[in-house]
């Protein structure tokens, strides 16, 4: 299977799970979950939220950032992923100047 984030509009979501600012994606939904292209602006948020029925593997491609996974903190930076599991609270944070860009994998749980 492939998935051409390059052929896909980009949307704006503006406060995102109660975050700050916009996110702006790209996102297709299959039978095995979402996959997103995400690119946060600086000073922009993904809200704090509950995995629910999934698990959210992020991969970081470009920024700096961190994760906050059930009140621990994890720094974001090119070539690293954060994986919230299923019935984690997470949330993710531009710490940057310039847009912290991931793609992310929501699997749902088995």
């Amino acid at each position: 299977m492939l998935i051409d984030f390059n052929a896909m509009k980009e949307a704006c979501v503006p406060n995102l799970d109660g975050g700050a600012g916009e996110v702006f994606a790209k996102m297709t939904v299959n039978d095995y979950g979402r996959f997103i292209f995400c690119r946060i602006p600086p000073k922009a948020t993904i809200g704090l939220h509950t995995q629910k029925g999934s698990t959210d593997i992020n991969f970081v491609v470009s920024g700096t950032g961190k994760a906050i996974c059930d009140g621990v903190e994890e720094p974001l930076t090119a070539g690293v992923c954060h994986i919230c599991p299923c019935g984690a609270e997470h949330s993710i944070i531009n710490t940057g100047d310039t847009d912290l860009v991931l793609y992310t994998a929501v699997a749902k749980a088995t």
